[in-house]
């Protein structure tokens, strides 16, 4: 290679032009463009994560409210008479009331939910010949009191002998401790 190729100035410039530009073009593409693709993805990445990171702490957040709505549970539970039953607090609430006289009937059961071993007890109750006034305030004692008992079905009908009263047919559940 000590014969060196003929080439005027101007293909000696455009050679040298040609080669600059793919020197420039091989350090931009090795050099270069790995570090702004890699700088691309960091971006990104750090998005993703302060985007799962707010997400977290929401959740956390919502696990706090849950976890104190437990907490508050539990303590109701613990304020529970000693070996309270819903079928002795409604009849107990019944007489409290004055509607034991127009009980028909009182059902109790109980389920088990087998996923959470939680135990259910229901109360199935018949009222015949109720006022409307009586109704409420006996509902009103059940659903406040600090025992957390609910009811879960209430079926009210217009009786025909009087003017005023009422049949209804009730369902109050608790969830046992």
């Amino acid at each position: 290679m000590k014969k060196m190729i003929n080439l005027n100035r101007r293909e000696k410039l455009a050679v040298t032009a040609g080669a600059g530009f793919v020197a420039v073009f091989l350090v931009f593409e090795i050099l270069v463009h790995p570090v702004f693709e890699k700088r691309s993805q960091l971006r990104d990445q750090l998005a993703s994560r302060q985007a799962a990171l707010v997400e977290m702490i929401e959740m956390y957040r919502q696990y706090q409210v849950i976890q104190a709505n437990a907490e508050h549970t539990q303590n109701r539970y613990a304020l529970r008479p000693e070996g309270f039953t819903l079928f002795s607090f409604m009849d107990r609430v019944a007489g409290e009331t004055g509607v034991k006289p127009y009980i028909t009937y009182m059902k109790p059961s109980s389920s088990t939910d087998e996923t959470s071993g939680t135990t259910i007890s229901y109360v199935e109750l018949k009222l015949q010949d109720i006022t409307l006034k009586d109704l409420i305030s006996y509902l009103f004692e059940v659903e406040t009191s600090e025992n957390m008992v609910r009811v879960s079905r209430l079926a009210i009908s217009k009786t025909g002998e009087a003017e005023g009263l009422l049949s209804v047919v009730l369902q109050a559940e608790a969830v046992d401790a």
